[in-house]
């Protein structure tokens, strides 16, 4: 006797996962770091930004502290664009090139983790306004959905597989 072996296949519900927008196209406004002041109508703050009676948001200060590495001059500077809700750093390229892709990764996502809490973007910029990584959000779910890319990938590579 011959039997038929049927299989039955639930349909797999797709869900509908929101991604982590792109990151903003704008290029670095570099000018804006050489200013001791934001310019008039524009809600910035840079590194520089002192305030004597609150605390900037989003605030960086104690990141900075805490994750910069390689001697604690890694970073620049940077900009937070408050209307924008996104955070440009600028890091020192030769001390960005001494750290392995694992090594940026941890750095990028430490800032990113920060800035996620103040739902904020952040992208990273050498002194030439290159773009060296990012991290975005979507923050409309209730969870935010993120991504972290590392652009550039010159430097020491912690992934290499070992030449024979």
């Amino acid at each position: 006797m011959l039997s038929i072996l049927t299989v039955f296949i639930p349909q797999l519900a797709l869900a509908q996962t929101p991604l982590a927008p792109k990151p903003a196209s704008e290029p670095l406004e570099l000018e804006l770091l050489e200013l001791d002041a934001p310019p008039p109508g524009r809600d910035l703050i840079t590194a520089n930004t002192i305030s004597a009676t609150e605390v900037a948001i989003p605030s960086l200060w104690w990141a900075k502290e805490q994750f910069n590495v390689v001697g604690g001059k890694l970073i620049n500077n940077w900009i937070a664009y408050q209307d924008e809700k996104r955070i440009d750093m600028v890091v020192n390229a030769q001390l960005w090139t001494l750290l392995d892709y694992l090594g940026r990764y941890r750095f990028v996502n430490n800032f990113g983790t920060v800035a996620r809490d103040y739902e904020y973007d952040v992208r990273v910029f050498n002194q030439q306004g290159e773009r060296l990584a990012t991290y975005t959000c979507n923050y409309t779910p209730e969870l935010p959905v993120c991504e972290l890319e590392v652009v550039a990938s010159f430097g020491q590579d912690s992934l290499s597989v070992p030449r024979q």
